[in-house]
């Protein structure tokens, strides 16, 4: 009995023993989560019920009036808009390019690794420096891209003067910068598919088609729901090139919700809108994204 209860003791501090060097070695990453995580989401929502002096201090409690000023706001509702707009052009678009440079990269050709690195090289740029190469390419006298449409006898394009040019502007410049990212992946996961299911479709005299339809995209269906849902959600968070290229405009047509968030909080010292934005923002990714691993993760094949 008593040695029973001796074990029963032994096994106890052992354990509390491993969840001790457990926190401790979890005890920096928590820190860190704590730090620029979880305070500033709990700080964000505390002052989304307030109004907030220049500092960004809490001065008046208003509760849910910033949220309704939100709602009533037309400023707010064509900024949802043009989010949405956004996520549309550069999601799809932005995953089958990326897709389609990986297939192709994926042939065993003579000097393939050349296009690799260069498909792969926007993966190293700054946000900064690519908005900058693509202000000059969509500068309206001077700028390459107007350069080529008049040289084959069409108008040029004010790509970042127009109102519905200028949003898919931003959306170009983000696929652009996007496609480093998604194409690696796509890549590894292309070169993970075992190729012994590709040299029993061959024997049996299967197409490129139907090798692409039925084994390359069901093997690769993990892969492409991990870009579409890092896509998606970076969507929702594009400001380097907006900030950039735009600033907003014209006609607040690029004024992307972080955007927004971003000048109700730094320009117009309204923190406490500005919260509120952030909150709505969180909520409505977040509900996506349930949507998403809900019903979309039910086509990824995992085996």
């Amino acid at each position: 009995m008593r040695e029973g209860k001796i074990v029963q003791k032994t096994g106890f501090w052992k354990r509390t023993g491993n969840a001790r060097f457990a926190f401790i070695y979890l005890f920096p990453s928590l820190l860190l989560f704590s730090v620029f995580l979880f305070y500033p989401m709990i700080r964000t929502l505390y002052l989304s019920f307030f109004l907030t002096d220049s500092q960004g201090e809490p001065s008046l409690f208003v509760a849910f009036e910033n949220y309704l000023y939100l709602f009533q706001s037309t400023s707010f509702q064509k900024s949802i808009g043009s989010t949405l707009l956004f996520v549309l052009y550069t999601v799809p678009i932005g995953v089958l390019i990326a897709l389609s440079l990986a297939l192709l990269a994926n042939e065993k050709l003579k000097g393939i690794s050349i296009f690799r690195t260069i498909f792969s090289s926007t993966l190293g740029m700054s946000v900064a420096a690519s908005a900058v190469i693509w202000l000059f390419l969509f500068h309206p006298s001077v700028g390459m891209l107007n350069t080529i449409l008049q040289s084959i006898g069409l108008s040029p394009i004010p790509w970042l003067l127009d109102p519905t040019w200028a949003l898919i502007s931003i959306a170009i410049t983000t696929i652009w910068m996007n496609t480093g990212f998604s194409f690696l992946i796509l890549l590894g996961g292309l070169q993970n598919i075992d190729q012994s299911l590709y040299e029993s479709a061959r024997i049996d005299g299967a197409s490129y088609t139907y090798k692409l339809r039925r084994i390359t995209i069901p093997m690769l269906s993990p892969t492409l729901f991990f870009i579409f849902t890092i896509t998606f959600i970076n969507s929702f968070q594009s400001f380097g090139q907006v900030d950039l290229l735009t600033g907003g405009g014209p006609a607040e047509s690029t004024n992307l919700i972080v955007y927004s968030i971003y000048q109700d909080a730094f320009i117009n010292y309204q923190f406490g809108t500005a919260s509120a934005q952030a909150v709505l923002l969180f909520l409505f990714v977040f509900v996506l994204t349930f949507i998403q691993f809900r019903f979309g993760e039910k086509k990824v094949h995992y085996q």
